[in-house]
């Protein structure tokens, strides 16, 4: 860092970009590495831009921690601790797992659906949290066994670590010493849906609300949550069940002949749950309300032929009159009032207490304040988008998807080598940069180019699947000990390979028929 901010200032950046590189280069380092805790590593960086000189005041500096995407996931972790409190997640669970698992390839479908369907709306880590004890606890009834392989056992001898690729499962593609087939895809399923499935909302996975707040420090605009669902969803809809295919045909075909015990089980689970109790209903109420109102807020379009422009103002945010006598609103059902305002409702309707709330994933939202400050003094002093004409002006005039498959394969590089929330907080803003690189290339903006690089880099930083460093859901998944490091390595790969080309395609079908009218 010291390196960096020393040397001779190159022509075209400021003295502050120079110094805000560096930091970008500490901060960087340390979230690669692991050296401090993501969180504590995200408090230097106001420290560093205040004692630097890039900002004046530590007010400015430390302005990306009060940003309102900070507050949305806020909101979203209390929500989550609603719903595990009564454990209606849990009930989803079963539920679809006693209606759909009635083959192997069935109830491996039904756990990864139920995780990504989860993973859209409680954060994908909770969620991984969530379901791996219930994916292992179905393996050990269709499997007949009362101990999983654990990847803490060591091979019984030579011969059998020699012959572990062809002995288990009559052979099948991945089996490996006493971890058979659908051990492996359930359990690498479970990971891979809940990072698929946080693509789906703004709430899903960090890198969503960092790209969202990214964008409204840089850029000044908003993403709404409605916008993003029909971005996100389309992707999840058709990448899940490729990923699903993959696995269950290709790669770790299960060969058991049935999974009938495993449903039993699940409906007599489901049964010992009981009746969901009024405290319970009441949660789910609170939930399927803010949920329904993140999306109604962004369809004011549909409204506006039958409402008055105060009203419109008023719901739907606007510069005009509102029916409060004011001129200028948010909107009632701006998401992230919406979701804030859900909180206290959980306590008056007498739900949770004030230390069941707080019981959230605090280290996270201080990595979105960390993130997005720095982004803010990139953006400020220039630096990233001398970044962007130095780095990548050698892409200038190539084809539209050769730019997509880049980034995409780039973010997926990154982030198979550091969180992917950290490289969304590095890479994002340099994307944003990216728009008056490319503009001329792609035929758009500058601002609707860096819009769709970053959106395409944010996306593409859940699609890291071959290490457990990636995203929580491969940690969460490999540090319960049932499955082993090559197994999500080799696996991962493959995916990770076949994502890139899919992603690119669905991203550039996206570019070309559906974000023009919806995100600019």
């Amino acid at each position: 860092m010291v390196a960096i901010a020393a040397a001779p200032t190159p022509a075209g950046l400021s003295v502050a970009g120079q110094y805000a590189i560096a930091t970008m280069f500490f901060a960087g380092f340390l979230w690669v590495t692991g050296t401090l805790p993501l969180a504590v590593t995200a408090l230097t960086i106001p420290v560093l831009l205040t004692g630097t000189g890039i900002y004046e005041s530590m007010d400015t500096a430390l302005a990306g921690f009060a940003d309102h995407i900070v507050f949305l996931f806020l909101a979203g972790f209390m929500l989550a601790n609603g719903i595990q409190k009564y454990d209606i997640d849990r009930r989803i669970a079963l539920y679809t797992i006693a209606k759909m698992g009635s083959s192997p390839r069935r109830l491996v479908l039904a756990i990864m659906i139920v995780t990504a369907v989860l993973s859209m709306w409680v954060s994908n880590t909770a969620t991984a949290a969530m379901m791996t004890p219930i994916a292992v606890g179905i393996l050990t009834q269709v499997l007949d066994r009362d101990d999983l392989a654990s990847s803490q056992e060591p091979a019984p001898d030579a011969d059998a670590a020699d012959t572990a690729e062809t002995a288990t499962d009559g052979g099948a593609v991945g089996s490996t010493g006493d971890f058979t087939n659908i051990q492996i895809s359930m359990l690498l399923g479970t990971a891979y849906a809940a990072s698929v499935g946080g693509v789906g909302t703004i709430i899903g996975t960090p890198p969503n609300a960092i790209l969202v707040g990214q964008l409204n420090a840089i850029l000044d605009y908003e993403i709404g949550f409605a916008d993003w669902f029909l971005v996100g969803f389309p992707i999840v809809v058709v990448t899940l069940p490729l990923i699903w295919f993959l696995l269950t045909y290709v790669l770790y075909p299960p060969e058991i002949p049935q999974v009938d015990q495993a449903r039993s089980i699940a409906r007599e689970q489901l049964e010992a749950e009981g009746e969901l109790d009024p405290r319970g209903k009441r949660v789910a109420m609170i939930f399927a309300a803010t949920a329904g109102l993140w999306m109604l807020g962004g369809l004011g379009n549909l409204f506006e032929p039958f409402l008055s422009s105060a009203w419109m103002t008023t719901l739907f945010g606007g510069d005009g009159m509102s029916v409060f006598g004011v001129e200028g609103h948010q909107g009632l059902l701006y998401y992230v009032m919406v979701g804030v305002a859900a909180v206290p409702a959980l306590v008056l309707a007498d739900t949770m207490e004030w230390d069941e709330l707080v019981d959230i994933d605090w280290g996270t939202l201080l990595l979105f304040g960390g993130g997005i400050s720095l982004a803010n003094a990139l953006a400020d002093t220039g630096a990233t988008k001398w970044i962007a004409e130095t780095v990548f002006s050698g892409l200038v005039g190539a084809p539209i998807v050769l730019v997509i498959g880049a980034v995409v394969l780039l973010v997926i590089f990154l982030t198979e080598m550091t969180s992917n929330s950290a490289t969304t907080s590095i890479i994002v803003p340099i994307l944003i940069s990216l728009g008056s690189v490319f503009s001329a290339t792609l035929g758009l903006t500058d601002f609707s180019t860096a819009l769709f690089l970053s959106v395409s880099g944010a996306i593409a930083a859940s699609f890291a699947f071959a290490l457990p460093v990636a995203t929580p859901p491969n940690a969460i998944v490999f540090g319960s000990g049932y499955i082993k490091q090559r197994h999500m390595l080799r696996t991962g790969l493959i995916l990770n390979a076949i994502m890139t080309v899919i992603l690119t395609g669905i991203i550039w079908l996206l570019f070309t028929f559906v974000w023009p009218h919806l995100l600019w």
